[in-house]
């Protein structure tokens, strides 16, 4: 939640205060920030005890969390 907060905080900073002529750094620092983003989710998984055990499970609910949206977006479209 906390990471969701702070993202909202971003987009409304760059959307209303961060200057036009700095977009180049901006965009540099938000790729940055997600790959930081994503490492630090990996590592707290990680560091799950029993997560090697959970693994299984836990791919097959984030396959059918991605195919759901992606079968009612091709069949809108």
């Amino acid at each position: 939640m906390t990471s969701m907060l702070i993202m909202f905080a971003g987009v409304l900073v760059g959307a209303t205060v961060f200057p036009k002529g700095l977009k180049k750094w901006n965009d540099r620092l938000q790729l940055g920030m997600t790959a930081l983003l994503i490492f630090t989710m990996g590592v707290s998984l990680g560091s799950r005890p029993g997560f090697l055990e959970e693994l299984g499970a836990i791919g097959l609910k984030s396959l059918i969390f991605a195919l759901l949206p992606i079968l009612f977006s091709v069949a809108l479209v």
